[in-house]
């Protein structure tokens, strides 16, 4: 198969495919019998090129969708191929006939992935919606650059048999072009991206070091100031404020054989030392603390 490099190479390829002799009748079943019954790739080969002026003229109907046309026919061509694996000639229809649903649907595929229609949902009614709004729209007269009147929407609707909020919803995102690679080269000559004038929003890289500096110097304080603390004092409030899954007062109640309001007193209390305790060692290492 010729190679279809991109845009720029695209008349060239287009010129190339037009040398492939097209199929009689006769030839193409005759190929299509020796592919399904001994899978000759030769076979397979002539009938995929004598097909290629199928896909490409295909490929040109979804040139609205902002794609580049070499990758509409690219993906048809995968959708050609399948067709030429799966063509049945006993059956009587011509190979164009079958292969063009094959070709279809994979560049609607390609056109539905790369516009990212998976968030809205990609069920039967909405592929219809999205491969028909376009035409629709045109039949309405309906603007490009505004959203639908009512009476647009619901005649839309009606006709394609969809909610008319999916109506609005889809006619807005198509509006917008669809998604956009950030990767894109902003001029011609393929210098600079897009990402590259988008405002880093994460910490700065000194703000970053400055504080996991803080938090380290900050356990090392409240290691320290636990030492202030007696054993039961330190036990109850590691498990009531400094442990990941806190117990109850219930459970330390059982522990230390008191009630669980003698719980409370404690935690309140180690508290209340544990906070003095890191006022003090703040304060001798001249380091703000957060109120609370």
């Amino acid at each position: 198969m010729p190679a279809l490099g991109g845009e720029a190479s695209l008349n060239r390829y287009l010129s190339e495919i037009r040398k492939f002799p097209l199929l009689t009748p006769e030839r193409e079943y005759m190929l299509a019998k020796r592919y399904a019954e001994h899978q000759d790739p030769e076979a397979a080969a002539q009938l995929v090129t004598s097909h290629l002026r199928l896909v490409a003229k295909i490929a040109m109907g979804y040139r609205g969708y902002g794609l580049p046309v070499s990758e509409l026919i690219s993906e048809g061509n995968i959708g050609l191929m399948q067709g030429v694996k799966k063509f049945e000639p006993d059956r009587g229809f011509r190979l164009a006939t079958y292969a063009m649903w094959w070709i279809k649907a994979s560049i609607q595929e390609f056109i539905l992935r790369s516009w990212s229609l998976v968030k809205m949902g990609t069920t039967a009614a909405q592929k219809k919606l999205f491969f028909n709004l376009r035409r629709m729209k045109k039949n309405l007269e309906a603007f490009e650059d505004s959203d639908l009147h009512p009476e647009d929407v619901r005649s839309i609707a009606t006709t394609l048999g969809v909610p008319e909020q999916e109506v609005v919803n889809m006619n807005r995102r198509m509006m917008m072009g669809g998604d956009a690679s950030l990767n894109v080269s902003m001029r011609e000559d393929g210098d600079g991206q897009w990402q590259d004038w988008l405002a880093d929003t994460g910490p700065l890289q000194d703000e970053t070091v400055a504080e996991a500096q803080e938090t380290v110097m900050r356990h090392e304080m409240l290691g320290e100031a636990l030492d202030v603390l007696n054993e039961r004092e330190r036990h109850i409030l590691t498990d009531r404020r400094l442990s990941e899954e806190p117990k109850t007062l219930e459970e330390l109640s059982q522990v230390y054989n008191v009630s669980r309001e003698r719980v409370r007193q404690i935690e309140v209390r180690a508290f209340e030392k544990l906070q003095k305790a890191m006022q003090r060692i703040a304060g001798e290492r001249l380091i703000p603390l957060a109120a609370g």
